[in-house]
């Protein structure tokens, strides 16, 4: 199983896997660990990442970047109607009213969600982590902004769902760079003490995030969080862009925003320009070579000027901070730390900023572009079975108020009320109590919308089906249970119908239930739900209640497990009700529809495939380009000796007629047609490619055979002077071994003497497989003859060689000694082993 973290950035990705050694951040196919958030359309393939950052210049209309942004939003909302002025690519509007982007692939103008793009992004990313594991990879953790409503939440997972990703959790940035801080540190209180208070800081190219966490030993917790979605690295780079552009509409006459392409490289140019300028004080240099109409620009700015020119965007720095102490009820000496990540957090004016608020100096402990991926694959770690990690738990928070409204009986027609508050923990359920006799529909929405930066506060519409009067005729108690999820968004989960069957004693069995309720209000969160005096359509009651005999709890929701609602047993016996599922017709804002979500699925997998065949051709016809540049090089140098003149002279014309349909016919061929000239290619250069290679490597075989024939006729001239190592082989066998050591040798003298004669530049007259066959024949025949053991003689117990002639003396004569096993066979004994093992 795959344990993955995504952090996908406005500007820049990064893929962070699990291994047992610990979390690595995998780098892509150019081994960088950042791959750009870029998307190109070509007439025949898509690029994706390094490959399309390369052709924002080149194919800057079908080049797509910073669609992050568009998630969830409607093409009419003005966040997007201000932006498209700015853009180089075209946006369109996709029939369901969402944001589509405008590009020319395959030849034809198509329209591509931005759930499909960010499919798109996420497949590569992918592929660099399946290439990092070496496996299939389909859980996965994936980073948003914290400040992310619910449209823009469920576009991710739906675009997580395409590019085939099970996403166990959607985690906020500033929550996965606390889990990256807190679960490596050892000194962290106990759960009885004070919590240490830690202020996470994250400013990146488009957002500005702050978060403040409390950790406990094995638990995080996050107590508030402030935003600033508008503020980013993009800010400082269009400052400069803006600042350049006037300069050189003053200094060269042109006007930079009318050339798109112009304008890329501008924003290229000083987005390595700020880069330079956090690092050195001094006034840095601008050049641009042919910027436009074949014009070389140039220019020069240092820190203080470009500090003093973004003043207004650096005042931004401090109001979230401040928001977040007060939502925190916090002060500045109860924060312990202060940890700054994201890309721009680099900046020294920032730097110094966040320091002078809090009174201490910012700290850099985490990877300021890696902390985001790498709390995501840790958080992926502690919810997948296949790896063992320290328990830690981590409780996020609602960003924005939620609340409920209903049609009631009312004079004022309709009720709502705050279901889920500002910081309220996450995940988390709730249960609602309604009295109703007919079907009703609920609203789902953000209460603040002036905090909201987002146009339209409708999360979505549940209607709650199949409700019917008790047999009596009253209104019938219905659960509605509310939930924020993991991925932090909200649903109605489940609603249930409570038939009373004996309606008498209804009224007394919920009057207890309230008391119950009202007891413990104190120690839960508590939800507002309407109540119908049964029998009474006009009278609304709203009353503070919480069921939770149904409540589903997370770990963060253990608390509230208590079933607070029980009647006395006395009561309970005398009521039976019986609990009916009731069906829920769900409608998010801005949902995607299941089919076109199984539309954009399958377009993906074609599209998928489209790249891979792509590949292929393009493989198949650089094979063909390398083999004309590589076989050029050689004909000249070292294949010059084995071929002749005429033959060099036909392939070196072959190959410069390669060359030439290669940039002009041969462009663009189906993958075939590069196979079959390669192979014809080849038909003229294999045998002069062989031909070398049998140069160099039959020397070597003629040793082998050689060395081996020294071998045998230095056994057989042994055996003819009749040394006893060999005097047990037949003498039949050896000679054997002497006509095969003879007829070798005088193949092994002819091949050579022949060769030597030959010409380079025609086929050899032995090449290294018949000398190697002759090498394997020659073993095969003469050394299990010459490595014939020698047989045993055993010799009478009683008999000892040596008497005859006296006793031997074996220091004066070695030789005549025998070995360890012959003395002992000679002495009736048995031989020992040198040790005795026990």
């Amino acid at each position: 199983m795959s344990v993955v973290g995504f952090d996908v950035g406005f500007l820049s990705c990064y893929v962070a896997v699990a291994r047992a050694g610990g979390i690595e951040t995998a780098a892509n196919e150019y081994s960088d660990r950042s791959t750009p958030a870029c998307v190109s359309f070509g007439p025949r393939n898509r690029s994706i990442g390094a490959a399309a950052k390369s052709q924002m210049v080149t194919n800057c209309k079908n080049t797509v970047q910073g669609f992050k942004r568009f998630h969830g939003r409607a093409f009419s909302d003005p966040f997007v109607q201000n932006l498209k002025s700015s853009l180089v690519y075209d946006l369109s509007q996709m029939p369901s009213g969402t944001t589509g982007i405008k590009v020319m692939y395959m030849e034809e103008e198509k329209v591509f969600s931005i759930e499909q793009i960010t499919a798109m992004l996420l497949t590569k990313l992918k592929e660099t982590a399946e290439s990092a594991l070496k496996k299939p990879v389909a859980d996965c953790v994936i980073s948003v902004p914290c400040f992310y409503t619910d449209a823009e939440r469920r576009s991710v997972i739906d675009a997580a769902q395409i590019a085939g990703l099970n996403c166990l959790r959607l985690m906020n940035e500033t929550t996965a760079v606390a889990l990256a801080y807190g679960i490596y540190k050892q000194d962290l209180p106990t759960p009885e003490e004070k919590p240490r208070t830690v202020v996470f800081v994250d400013i990146g190219h488009s957002g500005y995030q702050v978060s403040v966490c409390a950790f406990n030993k094995g638990k995080l917790k996050i107590l508030a969080t402030a935003f600033d979605p508008e503020m980013g690295g993009k800010d400082f780079d269009e400052r400069l862009v803006k600042h350049f552009c006037e300069e050189f509409a003053v200094k060269y006459k042109l006007d930079v925003k009318s050339k798109p392409r112009a304008l890329v490289r501008l924003y290229q140019e000083c987005e390595k320009l700020k880069k330079l300028m956090s690092a050195n004080s001094s006034d840095l240099p601008l050049n641009i070579e042919c910027f436009m109409n074949d014009i070389d620009v140039s220019s020069k700015l240092n820190r203080a000027q470009f500090e003093e020119m973004c003043a207004d965007i650096l005042a931004r720095v401090e109001p979230p901070l401040r928001s977040l102490l007060e939502q925190a009820h916090l002060k500045k000496d109860d924060i312990h730390a202060v940890e700054i990540v994201g890309g721009a957090s680099r900046m020294p004016a920032i730097k110094e900023r966040i320091n002078k608020f809090f009174g201490k100096e910012p700290s850099t402990t985490l990877n300021a572009d890696e902390a985001v991926a790498r709390g995501c694959a840790l958080q992926c770690a502690i919810l997948s079975p296949a790896f063992k990690v320290r328990e830690f738990s981590t409780t996020d928070v609602v960003p924005f108020p939620i609340s409920l409204k209903w049609n009631s009986a009312a004079e004022d027609g309709v009720s709502d009320c705050e279901v889920f508050p500002k910081n309220h923990a996450s995940p988390f359920s709730k249960v609602l109590t309604f009295y109703r006799r007919e079907p009703f529909s609920l609203e789902a929405y953000y209460n603040c919308p002036k905090e909201l930066p987002y146009p339209d506060p409708t999360i979505g519409q549940y209607v709650i089906q199949k409700v019917i009067p008790q047999a009596s005729g009253e209104s019938s108690k219905i659960k509605v249970k509310v939930r924020v999820n993991i991925h932090g968004i909200f649903s109605v989960s489940s609603a249930s119908l409570v038939e009373v069957q004996k309606s008498e004693e209804e009224e007394e069995s919920m009057d207890t239930e309230h008391s119950t309720e009202k007891e413990n209000e104190s120690k839960m969160q508590v939800d507002q739900d309407e109540q119908k005096t049964p029998g009474t359509g006009e009278q609304e009651n709203e009353e503070k209640k919480a069921g939770t005999e149904e409540m589903e709890t997370s770990a963060e929701e253990g608390r509230q497990e208590k079933k607070s609602d029980q009647p006395p047993q006395a009561k309970k016996a005398k009521v039976k009700t019986k609990v009916l599922e009731l069906p829920i017709e769900n409608n998010p804002q801005w949902q995607l529809a299941n089919d076109m979500l199984n539309l954009f699925v399958e377009s993906e997998g074609k599209m998928i495939m489209q790249d891979k065949l792509e590949k292929e051709r393009n493989d198949a016809k650089n094979y063909v380009e390398e083999y004309v540049y590589e076989m050029r090089d050689k004909l000249h140098g070292i294949f010059e000796k084995f071929v002749n003149e005429s033959d060099r002279d036909a392939l070196s014309l072959k190959l410069e007629d390669t060359e030439v349909w290669l940039y002009e016919d041969g462009e663009d061929q189906p993958k075939q047609v590069y196979i079959d000239k390669l192979v014809d290619l080849k038909s003229l250069g294999q045998p002069i490619q062989d031909r070398y290679t049998e140069f160099e490597e039959r020397p070597k075989a003629f040793d082998e055979l050689g060395r081996q024939l020294q071998q045998y006729m230095k056994i057989v001239e042994a055996y003819k002077t009749k040394e006893e190592q060999y005097d047990h082989l037949e003498e039949a066998e050896v000679q054997k071994v002497d006509r095969m050591v003879n007829d070798v040798m005088i193949w092994m003298n002819s091949k050579m003497n022949q060769q030597s004669k030959q010409s380079l530049a025609v086929e050899p007259v032995v090449k290294t497989t018949e000398i190697q066959a002759k090498t394997r024949e020659l073993f095969s025949t003469c050394n299990p003859i010459v490595t014939k053991p020698k047989p045993k003689v055993d010799l009478p117990k009683e008999e000892n060689p040596s008497e005859p002639n006296g006793p031997v003396n074996t220091q004066e004569n070695p030789e005549a000694q025998p070995s360890g096993t012959e003395q002992a066979a000679a002495d009736g004994a048995e031989a020992k082993p040198d040790m005795d093992l026990d």
